[in-house]
């Protein structure tokens, strides 16, 4: 007979976040738990797709395969965000702007 595991599936935003905390039973994994913790009605604004085609990870390290990763006791499933830009192009711009405002000062 199959075990049951506790396990938590997290997502958030920069406004909000919601960890929902379920009871799985063993050989669960990390795409299904995120079904079941049925994240959509937390974010109605979102789209399912969101959850459904996220990339997952595992106490912030990513899952190569989230549909094959049976969850063990304890383990919390993140759901990913898409980057809306790439960091290094962020580091980039952020530099730039950092550039113009010490020229701009005299500095």
């Amino acid at each position: 007979m199959a075990a049951e595991l506790r396990v938590e599936v997290a997502f958030a935003l920069p406004h909000k976040q919601r960890i929902v905390a379920l009871r799985v039973m063993e050989g669960t994994t990390a795409r299904e738990a995120v079904a079941l913790a049925q994240l959509p009605q937390f974010f109605p604004e979102l789209p399912v797709e969101t959850f459904t085609q996220a990339t997952l990870g595992i106490f912030g390290k990513a899952l190569r395969d989230p549909d094959a990763h049976q969850l063990r006791e304890g383990e919390r499933v993140e759901v990913y965000r898409p980057l809306l830009i790439d960091p290094k192009q962020a580091r980039l711009a952020r530099a730039r702007r950092q550039a113009t405002v010490y020229s701009s000062s005299g500095t």
